[in-house]
């Protein structure tokens, strides 16, 4: 392909949003760039946070999609719109859903277009516990290995408990589903125009990390274990049997989506992934340093040479071949609220009684800006405000939906930059029990590379991370790393490289900022540290018990 310019695009679904990016892959400069808010979401339709209960229409994502590579072509030549030659996908995950013989999701008919059991199950809805708890048990008990490389714990947030939470909950909705599929599996099978649910390419990140997929034990879970959880979801064994990396192409445009799109039927379309995978590979991610991606939760990833991939790493989100960077074993962890835990801060300081809607993304940034200054002012001694940050249950490690959060200290004068202080603290203490995990699991970690919304905007805390993980964080120079891991993807699919770490090569754009430790608070934040673990500790027993 040389001696031609060459363009792709990147789109990333993200939890509120979808972003897209057309990029030139010799240097990765963004040509544009486009983002569409779900508008079903917004208004938190179909979703119940008291419940844990987070679920989003597939019109958003279609929608989504149409406005933001529209968008993105718009401005630009039609030179430049000759020359696309590939798009790849990543979106949030586990986020599934169930879909009938053609692939096509329930609610997207007419009979199951309102159930929220026939829409996607967005990563943090929890209500799949009690059958995440019997998915743990059965395999525990009677077959150790089906959970050696997830970590040693199945989540509610993952594949099979959400299936059978649907098949135990919605007889109608279950008899109706012929397949369980993730949402960045769907995309590609969507544009590609494929009509057979059963052919469809399943992600080897989605399916490493979210469905127990490991060659170790033949690939998906034994229909013996799946019946011994429950017989109803038995019909499911063998979904699926071969799994690929997102250097492959699961083909090219049709031509309704090339001519909705305003693109050419060449252009190819690579396998999917989810967010923080791509993420990682967007933000430059190398082995030795915990790729952090930060935003409503965070998700942190780890490379190894395949050699070390038989050396299961406990209480993690998984390990699996080719799930970040194809011949690499790619492992996750996280933690299930980040983001997340200051936009709930900030609703709650603008709550006002006169309406339930949301404070404005604007509002909260310019809140937390003033937040974030006035609680660098204070001083930090061993009787500040305390926090555990498990608001929306504990990810990492060792995962536990049922756990919530918790804040000491609190007196009279107790007020909200001090509260805000405890709760950046908590995520920077849970942030910490990561890498120590991995750390005694034999697994070496020199230093974070951060990005996502919290690593770009907040110096307050990523200051105070380094301070409390006592390792250097490097800030990825990009502000959208994910959708620009996707467009690298793309890059490797359309043959402009060949291998994906070649593309984060050319078209990685290096770190903008460096966080060193302050060594003169590393012993009062150590006292700290010590006195989160005894509350976190607390808190469990409490909960647990």
């Amino acid at each position: 392909m040389k001696g031609k310019k060459n363009y792709v695009i990147g789109v990333d679904f993200g939890t509120s949003s979808v972003r897209a990016i057309l990029v030139d892959t010799e240097n990765g400069h963004f040509l544009s760039s486009s983002e569409f808010a779900y508008p079903r979401w917004s208004k938190m339709e179909f979703c119940n946070p008291s419940k844990n209960q987070f679920r989003q229409h597939p019109k958003d994502y279609l929608e989504g999609l149409d406005h933001v590579v529209k968008d993105c072509i718009a401005s630009c030549s039609a030179e430049v719109v000759k020359n696309i030659s590939a798009i790849s996908i990543d979106t949030t995950g586990s986020t599934p859903v169930a879909v009938n013989e053609e692939g096509i999701p329930l609610s997207l008919l007419s009979e199951f277009e309102e159930n929220p059991n026939a829409m996607f199950f967005l990563w943090k809805d929890h209500s799949a516990v009690a059958e995440a708890a019997r998915i743990n048990d059965i395999a525990q008990k009677d077959f150790p290995e089906i959970l050696k490389f997830s970590g040693g714990i199945y989540s509610s947030e993952w594949f099979w408990a959400k299936l059978l939470y649907v098949l135990r909950n919605d007889e109608a909705v279950g008899k109706a589903c012929a397949s369980w599929v993730e949402h960045c599996d769907w995309m590609p099978f969507l544009l590609t125009g494929q009509t057979q649910g059963k052919t469809m390419k399943r992600s080897a990140c989605a399916a490493g990390h979210k469905a127990l997929w490991a060659q170790q034990h033949g690939g998906l879970p034994s229909a013996a274990f799946l019946k011994k959880v429950d017989p109803l979801l038995e019909r499911f064994a063998g979904l699926y049997t071969e799994v690929h990396t997102s250097d492959e192409s699961s083909g090219t445009l049709t031509e309704e989506w090339a001519n909705k799109l305003g693109l050419s039927e060449n252009v190819m379309v690579g396998v999917g992934a989810l967010d923080a995978h791509m993420g990682a590979v967007g933000a430059g991610i190398q082995p030795n340093y915990l790729s952090k991606v930060m935003g409503t939760s965070t998700c942190d990833m780890l490379v190894s040479p395949v050699d070390s991939g038989s050396n299961a790493v406990k209480g993690i989100c998984g390990q699996a071949d080719g799930s970040i960077i194809p011949g690499m074993i790619g492992m996750e962890a996280g933690q299930s609220a980040f983001g997340d835990i200051f936009s709930w801060f900030t609703d709650l300081l603008c709550w006002n009684g006169k309406n339930a809607e949301h404070t404005s993304e604007d509002r909260k940034s310019a809140i937390l800006e003033r937040l974030s200054k006035a609680a660098e002012k204070i001083p930090v001694t061993s009787e500040t405000e305390l926090a555990v940050d498990w608001f929306n249950g504990r990810r990492t490690p060792d995962a536990n939906q049922l756990l919530s959060a918790g804040i000491i200290g609190l007196n009279l004068g107790s007020d909200a930059p001090s509260i805000y202080r405890s709760l950046a603290e908590s995520t920077c203490f849970g942030a910490r029990q990561i890498v120590e995990r991995f750390r005694t699991e034999g697994v070496n970690i020199e230093g974070v590379i951060g990005s996502g919304g919290v690593a770009q905007k907040s110096p307050f805390i990523m200051q105070m991370m380094a301070d409390i993980l006592e390792m250097p964080i490097r800030i990825s120079a990009s502000q959208e790393t994910t959708a620009l891991g996707a467009a690298m993807f793309a890059a490797t699919v359309a043959g402009v490289y060949g291998d994906v770490s070649k593309a984060m090569e050319k078209m990685g754009f290096g770190f903008s900022k460096v966080y060193l430790p302050d060594e003169e608070k590393r012993t009062v934040y150590a006292a700290r540290y010590e006195r989160y673990k005894e509350l976190a500790a607390f808190l469990e027993n409490q909960l647990t018990n």
